[in-house]
């Protein structure tokens, strides 16, 4: 990796792990909007920086969050998961490649999430998918969306 693109990863792993800590209280819940998962959809810009760095920010944050080792691994494997299938999924360059791609990166999310915090919660595992879901349409799709098209736009992605 270059220089660049480990700082990257770093202010994204932070970034992450403030942005869940910051918002505790709605992002570790079995509703919740993880406001930070905005940040997973950056993949479809900027690639494997991204996936390390929201990957490792699902660590640290977990470790402060309280659901123990399932929530440490569960939620930086989902990450880092979502974040490559994004990056990839984008990469095929068809229309609408980078929604499809934010789309596929919540389904991943809420799957894996909302079935772990389905067994934590003790609710149904459609339950548990389902309200991962709704809040992952907020963080993922409408305001990671959105962060695309503005590095997309941008200078900044094109000098990365």
């Amino acid at each position: 990796m270059k220089t660049k693109d480990i700082a990257l990863a770093s202010v994204i792993s932070a970034l992450y792990t403030v942005g869940v800590i910051f918002l505790a209280p709605i992002s570790f819940q079995l509703v919740q909007v993880r406001v930070a998962d905005a940040l997973i959809p950056l993949s479809i810009v900027f690639g494997w920086p991204v996936v390390l760095g929201v990957t490792l920010g699902a660590v640290v944050a977990n470790i402060y969050g309280g659901f123990g080792l399932i929530d440490i691994v569960g939620g930086s494997i989902a990450n880092l998961i979502a974040a490559y299938a994004g990056w990839k999924i984008s990469s095929r360059r068809f229309k609408g490649s980078s929604f499809v791609a934010t789309v596929v990166q919540n389904l991943i999310v809420s799957s894996i999430v909302g079935s772990y915090l389905a067994v934590i919660f003790d609710v149904h595992l459609e339950i548990g998918m389902l309200n991962l879901l709704l809040g992952s349409i907020v963080s993922m799709n409408i305001l990671g969306y959105a962060l695309v098209l503005l590095f997309r736009k941008s200078s900044i992605a094109t000098k990365a």
